[in-house]
Parts: structure tokens; sequence; C-alpha cells
């Protein structure tokens, strides 16, 4: 009989499918018991603990793990680590708090946001910005990003508005196919009640050329927090000065932005130039 491969060995899904079955073979529970217990199929179970579920276990799954075996919140604070660890360690808190926000607002300079990214532009960015990272290390950044959209399947997900910069269409990300298919993945966004979109247009001039990115969320409480790239990582901010001349920005940077209907030509447009 083949020996267990040690921890080190497995990727974070693979440990998170042992840790599981670990348990269940503990509690004397059937992957079939366990599913009916979580509300899965058997299949699904399997999967979970054979650590070849992508792009990974639903959090309800990992909740429902902790009901059956009675661990608290352990496997689901497990799934939250392994979300986090796919992404920058200075970018988990900003996560932490967008899953909780009632209102996003994004100002985007040259990339199109996380958010609103298409797996190829996702992984073409990743694969620009980090050239010597493994494959696997890519797919596990790109995956991270893509169950970021989940936010929208909320039962009261947050609204979001965004600005994108003309230059996050026209800035070629991967080749053309991928822009193509990144404006088309934009026009299909914003048909949802839950998104907005306008482009701020080269020919607004001053009013975004020398503006950061930066994102706000707000809640349905005090305080709003502010997400702005450093040198170093990005940084949240609450203090009420520094969030306040932000919303200025965003309000100006609005009302030079083209309107939702001449942002969706301009998207239409351009999308014609990639497609030729």
């Amino acid at each position: 009989m083949a020996e267990k491969p040690p921890p080190e060995d497995l990727n974070p899904l693979q440990r998170f499918g042992r840790d599981i079955k670990e348990v269940r073979l503990a509690r004397k529970l059937t992957q079939k018991h366990l599913g009916k217990a979580t509300g899965y199929s058997e299949g699904y179970v399997s999967k979970v603990e054979s650590g070849t579920l992508l792009p990974r276990p639903s959090e309800k799954f990992a909740k429902g793990c902790d009901v059956a075996f009675g661990t608290g919140e352990l496997f689901a604070g497990l799934l939250r680590r392994i979300d986090e660890g796919d992404h920058p360690s200075w970018f988990a808190p900003y996560l932490h708090l967008e899953q909780k926000a009632s209102r996003i607002l994004d100002y985007s300079a040259s990339l199109v946001m996380g958010l609103l990214q298409t797996e190829a532009y996702a992984r073409a960015v990743f694969r620009s910005s980090h050239p010597r990272e493994d494959a696997d290390l890519i797919e596990g950044r790109v995956a991270a990003r893509l169950r970021r959209r989940r936010l929208f399947e909320l039962g009261t997900p947050p609204l979001l508005w965004v600005i994108l910069h003309e230059a996050c269409l026209r800035t070629v990300v991967g080749d053309a196919e991928v822009m193509a298919e990144q404006l088309e993945y934009l026009l299909t966004a914003v048909t949802s009640p839950h998104i907005d979109l306008q482009v701020l247009p080269f020919a607004a001039g001053a009013p975004g050329a020398h503006t950061r990115p930066f994102t706000m969320l707000t809640f349905d409480g005090p305080p709003t927090v502010l997400y702005a790239d450093g040198p170093q990582g990005g940084k949240l901010y609450d203090s009420a000065k520094t969030t306040a001349l932000h919303l200025d920005s965003y309000d100006r940077l609005r009302a030079h932005a083209l309107s939702p209907t001449g942002s969706l030509a301009l998207i239409k447009s351009l999308l014609k130039e990639y497609r030729a």
C-alpha cells in the first residue's frame, strides 16, 4: 500500500481535502453521509477530499462540514486562508472588507479592475508582472481573482461603480483576442443591475491623467474606506479627511467621464477594432 504523501508535497486544496477526509473517518461518516449533511453529492465530497474540485470547495460546504463535525469554524477558516494565500498578504484586509461593503467605487487608470477581469486577461496580467513564477502559482492567483466574483452571488450584493480610463481599454494585455474577450465581458457585466460602468476618455484631459487608481468601500454604517496602491503594495485608509478628499475626486472623475451609454458605445467600437 502506497504511503500518503507528506503535507509539504500537497497543495493547499489537497491539504484541505485530506483534513476533511481524516476528520470524516474519525467521525465514522461515509462520503455519502457527509454529502447529505452539507447539501452536496457524494461525488462532490470525493473531489474535495482528493483536492481536484476547482476552483475550490464552496464556503457553504466548509461551514456544513464544521456543523457536521462539530469543529466550530475550523474548516471555514481554513478555506478563508486558502483564498488569502493566493493573494499578497497586504491585500487580504481589503478582501475581507470588500465582502462586507454595500458600495464599491473604483477608478482604474491602466488595467481593468480585478473584479471585472476575464480568466485570460488576469492570466496575462499575472504572467507579465511575475514572469519568473511557476505556472501553478500563476494559476492559483488567477483562480483566486475569479473567485472574487462570487461577491455578486450574495443575497444582497454590493453596488459596483467602475470608472475605467480609456487607457484600460487600449492597453493591450495578452493579445487582441484576449482584449476582445475582455471587452465582451464588460458589455455583459453591465447588464447586471448591480454594476455601473463609465469610461474616462483621453479627451477629458487632466481629471484622470494624474490620478492614481483607487477604490472606495462604503458600508451601511461608517467608516468609508479607501484602498490605494503604493510602491510596496496596497494600503487601506479610513481617515475622514482622506476618504472625503477621494470621494470628491471620484465625483469629478464621474462628471468628466462619458455617460454609461456613451461608454458602452466606445467599448463596442474598440471591440470591433480588436476583432479586426
